[in-house]
């Protein structure tokens, strides 16, 4: 699995400001409809309110992860910010966000789409990467730290992960 397959360098923004959590699943949404023109970023971002309301989907550390399915799409989708200063995220450990990736999957999710959920949630456990991602001041350096730093801390290993 390769974080390239799911993840092109116009969804990567660098150094984004956001003045809430919302804020940037608007911003989140914006860059994941790039691959479909023909779903409107409204609903996309729709469901990853609705999916946040689910539970927090901040994942410590500064990192968060708002994901979602959408109807009508078939393969994973991503985006990724750096923000420049950091949001509140509802983090269980109370540390606003700064790092954000963002992914839509289709409603009926198969094995490949799992293996693209735990390979996100690798990338973001990585505390090196994590630091690396910190250090980049454009979109086109984060992209490239993002990609290497995903090739090197997220083993080729298959998953059964649970998504909501």
């Amino acid at each position: 699995m390769s974080l390239e397959k799911i993840i092109q360098p116009d969804s990567v923004l660098c150094n984004a400001t956001a003045r809430s959590k919302k804020h940037c699943l608007e911003i989140l949404s914006e860059l994941l409809v790039r691959s479909y023109p023909d779903i409107a970023n409204e609903l996309i971002f729709e469901c990853l309110f609705e999916r946040e309301r689910l539970g927090c989907t901040g994942l410590d550390k500064g990192a968060a992860f708002p994901h979602c399915r959408v109807d009508g799409i078939e393969t994973s989708n991503a985006a990724f910010i750096k923000l420049s200063e950091p949001v509140d995220f509802d983090a269980s450990d109370g540390e606003p966000v700064d790092l954000v990736f963002g992914m839509i999957v289709p409603t009926e999710l198969n094995d490949e789409h799992r293996a693209d959920i735990h390979l996100v949630t690798q990338v973001l456990a990585d505390e090196g990467l994590r630091a690396r991602l910190r250090g980049m001041n454009s979109s086109n350096d984060l992209y490239k730290a993002l990609i290497d730093g995903a090739s090197l801390s997220a083993p080729d290993t298959p998953c059964r992960t649970n998504f909501a």
